[in-house]
């Protein structure tokens, strides 16, 4: 009996060590498939939960950077050689890398280390600690990337379109050209949106945007700009308020239609995700003297020690994006509520921010 129970547990015994180191990555089968669920993003070679839906470069359908040749011309002409013809006006002779290496306070030995791609997350997260929010202007994912790569010798890390699809198009670890003095220490987030205008300019509004029967606004995408959702079939992109929100940029009064309640959802997730692998990234925005947001560009001095999440007019006075219609308050109150962070300061009427946010929807 005493033999047979000590069988029992020494069998026991080896079925939790197998398991153990099963679960360990200690055992496994030549060629054996690991899935992914589909919302993970890349950080420095590791994979990251969003729980949200994430196609990366490397999936079928995906946008990937890291290659030479133009996405979207013919196979035969989107060779590096023609490509470079093609793309003029630019500010600096194109490259057939529309990325490169973060150098910021990396010793040569380190660049050395690194430019082979050998950036360990520890590492990474000394070194990046902005998150700087983009409209793409060009409406979809697709043509913000066809507008990147074959056109303006540009990259993002992320582009995140009408349906809440998140694209990754480069790890993190890579130095994306999307953010000027920035792009060493910051990731880069475009959003499909046709952009912000002033009053005097013409803006694509008639053309992206149309009133239904039963008069909510619905985003129609002109021909050539690609499929309203790829990811989501028969899908209907709302902006989440009805009307063109009005707000002032840079000291310009400016209009734009909101963004849609998918992506914010998949913003505040995809937020929460980075502000906590990289913790540097602080989950806030940059304020006024009052507490509100900062409505112009940050000083020098001011930017030069900012970490957290911020819009490019924050970086360059030239810029306007992501626009007077992005719902700030809403991405980090609710990134930081996935994020069981505690509540922010109040805003400027008082209310406590950062807990409990609620989107602002009337369409």
């Amino acid at each position: 009996m005493m033999f047979r129970l000590c069988l029992l547990r020494n069998g026991i015994f080896a079925l939790a060590l197998a398991l153990g180191l099963m679960a360990a990555g200690c055992v496994s089968t030549p060629g054996t498939l690991l899935r992914r669920r589909g919302d993970e993003i890349v950080v420095a070679g590791q994979l990251f939960h969003t729980g949200t839906r994430v196609v990366l470069w490397s999936d079928p359908g995906g946008f990937d950077a890291y290659r030479v040749e133009r996405r979207f011309a013919p196979l035969a002409e989107a060779d590096w050689e023609n490509s470079r013809i093609t793309m003029t006006n630019l500010p600096s002779p194109p490259t057939p890398n529309r990325y490169g290496v973060r150098t910021n306070g990396l010793s040569a030995e380190e660049v050395e280390r690194v430019r082979g791609g050998g950036w360990d997350l520890a590492e990474l997260r000394k070194k990046v600690d902005q998150l700087v929010l983009h409209f793409d202007a060009a409406g979809t994912s697709r043509a913000c990337f066809k507008t990147l790569q074959d056109e303006r010798d540009l990259s993002t890390h992320f582009l995140l379109d009408l349906d809440g699809t998140i694209y990754q198009t480069l790890d993190v670890k890579e130095r994306a050209r999307h953010a000027a003095a920035s792009n060493d220490r910051s990731v880069g987030v475009e959003i499909a949106n046709v952009g912000a205008y002033r009053e005097q300019e013409k803006d694509p509004f008639a053309l992206w945007y149309r009133t239904d029967s039963r008069g909510r606004t619905v985003i129609t995408i002109p021909g050539g700009a690609g499929a309203p959702a790829e990811r989501t079939p028969r899908f209907t992109g709302r902006p989440a308020r009805r009307q063109a929100v009005t707000g002032e940029e840079q000291g310009e009064k400016l209009r734009q239609y909101d963004f849609t309640r998918e992506q914010y959802q998949a913003l505040a997730r995809l937020t929460a995700a980075l502000c906590t692998v990289l913790p540097g990234i602080r989950c806030d925005y940059p304020r006024d003297a009052w507490g509100r947001l900062a409505g112009g560009k940050l000083p020098d001095a001011e930017l030069k020690v900012y970490q957290g999440v911020l819009g490019h007019y924050h970086l360059q006075a030239e810029k306007v994006d992501p626009g007077p219609a992005l719902q700030w308050d809403y991405v980090i109150g609710e990134a930081r509520r996935l994020m069981k962070l505690p509540v922010l300061e109040r805003d400027a009427l008082g209310r406590p921010m950062g807990w409990r946010p609620r989107l602002i929807r009337d369409n």
